[in-house]
């Protein structure tokens, strides 16, 4: 299937390695021309001459801070110089710290604030006219598990990364007539470096070997295994396309059936 991404412009942050450089390998083996983001200048760097050789696309490294609203305007002006304006954006960002209710001040709750919910408005405030000017777009929010089915020690992500949810549900009614979609994607365990970190963590606390508890918590996904990146991209990929010319204000879940709630 040709999802008609060639020549389009994709926006994507946190792209330097993981779920963000999945989705920007997806879309620049289709084709697209892509302005991928992070913190390290090394990283993004590195990650953007990887997915040149990778997909001999067009793709271009900016340095951006998700809570420095200056940084994220920069980004998008650094796109349009090198490619003309903004088809796609991918809204992404690192998620804030663990812990329960009684961990946290009122300064953790207003940096998780800005960390997920204000970054993704203003990652999306900055490309709307652009993409108006265009005739339309596609805005897709990478967000967690979380959002559908809370997780005790994520109550900062729970709360910030539900925000984003129905921020992308409710501009995706406003912005409809304007041909500019907006969808959530929620991963589940994708095979990412935080992943496996996660696991290590956790086989280290139960003594047992990395292998032995990678193997019980991927057996434990319906389909018998962790997803990996690139299934994770294909998806973000399709939310960006003309594909999907149809979907909107929707919640894709890509987690190998692990989540239990039906909505």
């Amino acid at each position: 299937m040709d999802l008609g991404l060639r020549d389009k412009v994709i926006m994507v942050a946190a792209a330097s390695r993981g779920l963000g450089f999945a989705i920007a390998r997806a879309v620049a083996l289709e084709g697209a021309r892509v302005s991928i983001a992070s913190p390290t200048e090394s990283r993004i760097h590195e990650a953007a001459s990887k997915l040149r050789e990778e997909t001999g696309s067009e793709v271009i490294p900016c340095v951006f801070d998700a809570v420095d609203g200056d940084s994220i305007v920069a980004w998008f002006q650094d796109t349009c110089s090198s490619f003309g304006g903004v088809d796609g954006l991918v809204v992404n960002a690192g998620g804030p710290p663990t812990g329960g209710f009684d961990d946290f001040t009122d300064q953790d709750w207003q940096d998780a604030f800005e960390l997920t919910l204000l970054s993704s408005t203003r990652m999306i405030r900055a490309v709307l006219p652009s993409m108006r000017q265009r005739g339309g777009g596609s805005i897709v929010t990478v967000t967690s598990s979380s959002v559908k089915e809370p997780i005790d020690i994520l109550l900062l992500s729970n709360v910030m990364r539900s925000g984003v949810t129905s921020l992308a549900k409710s501009l995706s009614t406003q912005l409809a007539s304007e041909k500019i979609r907006v969808n959530n994607l929620v991963p589940g365990s994708i095979n990412t470096d935080r992943l496996r970190d996660n696991v290590r963590v956790q086989a280290e606390a139960l003594g047992i070997s990395f292998e032995t508890r990678w193997q019980d918590r991927g057996g434990a996904v319906p389909l018998g295994r962790f997803g990996e990146p690139d299934e994770f991209g294909r998806a973000g990929a399709f939310l960006l396309s003309e594909a999907a010319s149809y979907i909107t204000g929707e919640t894709l879940v890509v987690d190998g059936g692990a989540m239990k709630t039906v909505w």
